[in-house]
């Protein structure tokens, strides 16, 4: 995958793994390349409280959203840790998905067709490390840059 490589655990992001971050992180899917679109149509839900359309920020306003999630869930300190330049720490599956939401782990595990826990599971461990690559100085990148980060 390139870009990806080493970001994880045994540097290996399987195929439903990258669908479920590009939805989380960037919000479309992995751009046709054997991806399946859900049979409806990508519509917002109108009376979405929590923000999760599928935009082009991703499901929850992209890499500064899904920070954002982690912060106001009490997750500050692990989400400065894959942000800075520092060791990251790790997360357990329930507390992100407490952060994330069950409605957009719904969504992303149907997407997928992965089971929530194990989308969790394979999340937790993603995430800090695909985090880190996505901001090498220390700062988070803009929207367009996560985006061609997926398409590289």
């Amino acid at each position: 995958m390139g870009f990806f490589d080493n970001a994880v655990p045994g540097g290996n992001i399987t195929k439903p793994l990258m669908i479920a971050l590009g939805a989380l992180l960037v919000g479309k899917m992995l751009s046709g390349r054997g991806a399946e679109q859900p049979d409806q149509p990508q519509a917002p839900a109108p009376a979405d409280p929590a923000g999760t359309t599928a935009g082009d920020g991703g499901l929850l306003g992209g890499l500064s959203g899904l920070l954002d999630k982690l912060k106001n869930a009490g997750h500050g300190n692990v989400a400065d840790s894959w942000v800075g330049t520092g060791q990251n720490q790790s997360i357990n599956a329930n507390d992100l998905g407490a952060a994330i939401g069950p409605q957009v782990i719904r969504e992303i595990a149907q997407r997928t067709g992965m089971d929530e826990q194990e989308l969790l599971k394979q999340l937790s461990t993603a995430l800090p490390g695909i985090v880190d690559k996505l901001t090498p100085n220390g700062q988070v990148p803009q929207q367009h840059q996560v985006a061609s980060a997926f398409n590289s």
